[in-house]
C-alpha cells in the first residue's frame, strides 16, 4: 500500500473546531457530549446564533489554521460549514442532529451522537464531489417545483421533524401543479412535464428517501430526476418506491446523468439546495465540482462505491 494511502497513515492530533447549531433537531441534547469530547481533544467549540453564522465560523476556523471542522446540526448547518471548506485542504466532520441527514446517511455517518464522535477517531477522510445550483453550493440534493415549495413551508415551522415534513408535503400537494422543464445537458435538449425536478449529488433527500438510487458521490456526475404529475392513483406507489430505492423504475420518471444541467422553466419560482430556499428565475444552472471536499467517513461504508480513497499524506483524525 502506498505510504500516501489513508489506511497507511497514523492517527494524528490536528487543530479542530466544532460548530454547533443548538436550534437544529437533537443538537441541544447532544451538546454536553460534544462539549466534553471537544474539551478532551483540546478543540474549539463555537455556537451559531443566526442564519449563515456557521459559514462565517467555519471560515474563521480555517483562518485560524483548523484542519478539521465539525458541523453539529442538520442539513442546513452541514451545508454552511461544508460550503466554507470546499476547495480547501481542511476536512469536514459530521455530527448529524437534524431530521433528514441525506449526506450522512449516504456516507454511513448517520446514527447516534456517540457513534458520530467515535468516527472522528476511527473514520477515514475521503474526497467527494460537491455541486452548485445557480452558484449556491449543495452536497446532497437541489431542486425545483414541489420539493422546493415543501422546503419553503417546512423552514417556516417552529417545530420540525419527519411527520411534520409529511404533513407539509400533503398541504403543498393540493396546490402545486406540474409544469414543463426544458433540460439541456451535453449536446441534448429535452422537454419533460414534471411535478418536481431534483438534481442529486448523493442518493437521497434524507430519512432514507432515495430520489437518485444510483447516484455516486465521487464520479464527477450529477443525477437529474423528473417526477411526473402526481395524482390519487400514483401517489402511494411513488412514495413507496422512493423509500424502497426503486423510484427510477417507475413509469414516467425520467433520470439523466451529467456534469452540468441547464433547466428552463416557464416562470420564476423557488430553488432549494439541501433544503435551503432561494428565488429562482426561468433559467437555472446546476454544475458538479469533482472531488472538491474532504469528509471523514467510516472506514467501510455501506455503499463502498460511493467512497473515493483519500490521497492526502495525513489523516485529520483526533487521537485518543
Amino acid at each position: 500500500m502506498s505510504p500516501h494511502s489513508c489506511n497507511a497513515c497514523p492517527a494524528v492530533r490536528v487543530k479542530s473546531c466544532f460548530i454547533v447549531n443548538l436550534r437544529s433537531g437533537r443538537a441541544a441534547r447532544a451538546r454536553p457530549a460534544v462539549e466534553e469530547f471537544a474539551r478532551r481533544q483540546g478543540a474549539t467549540l463555537r455556537l451559531t446564533t443566526h442564519a449563515r453564522h456557521a459559514f462565517t465560523l467555519a471560515r474563521e476556523a480555517l483562518a485560524d489554521g483548523c484542519e478539521l471542522v465539525v458541523a453539529v446540526g442538520g442539513d442546513g448547518t452541514m451545508n454552511e460549514v461544508a460550503s466554507a471548506l470546499v476547495g480547501t485542504p481542511a476536512t469536514l466532520g459530521l455530527i448529524p442532529c437534524g431530521s433528514g441527514d441525506g449526506l450522512g446517511r449516504h456516507l454511513g455517518i448517520h446514527g447516534s451522537v456517540t457513534r458520530a464522535l467515535r468516527l472522528l477517531h476511527e473514520g477515514r477522510p475521503r474526497r467527494i464531489d460537491t455541486a452548485t445550483a445557480d452558484g449556491h453550493p449543495f452536497f446532497t440534493t437541489a431542486g425545483l417545483g414541489f420539493e422546493a415549495e415543501i422546503a419553503d413551508r417546512f423552514n417556516r415551522l417552529q417545530k420540525r421533524g419527519f411527520l411534520r415534513y409529511l404533513m407539509t408535503g400533503a398541504a403543498v400537494l393540493r396546490s402545486c401543479e406540474p409544469q414543463e422543464y426544458a433540460v439541456t445537458h451535453g449536446d441534448r435538449r429535452e422537454v419533460f412535464p414534471g411535478f418536481s425536478l431534483t438534481v442529486a449529488n448523493a442518493s437521497q433527500y434524507g430519512n432514507g428517501a432515495r430520489i437518485a438510487p444510483s447516484a455516486r458521490i465521487d464520479d464527477g456526475l450529477l443525477d437529474l430526476c423528473v417526477i411526473p404529475a402526481v395524482n390519487g392513483r400514483n401517489l402511494l406507489p411513488l412514495v413507496a418506491r422512493l423509500f424502497h430505492g426503486t423510484i427510477d423504475r417507475v413509469s414516467g420518471v425520467e433520470i439523466r446523468c451529467g456534469a452540468r444541467f441547464v433547466i428552463e422553466q416557464p416562470r420564476p419560482g423557488l430553488l432549494h439546495t439541501d433544503g435551503e430556499v432561494h428565488p429562482a428565475g426561468t433559467r437555472v444552472e446546476f454544475a458538479v465540482r469533482p472531488l472538491s471536499l474532504g469528509i471523514l467517513c467510516p472506514a467501510t461504508v455501506p455503499d463502498s462505491a460511493d467512497a473515493a480513497e483519500c490521497s492526502e499524506p495525513h489523516e485529520p483524525n483526533l487521537a485518543q
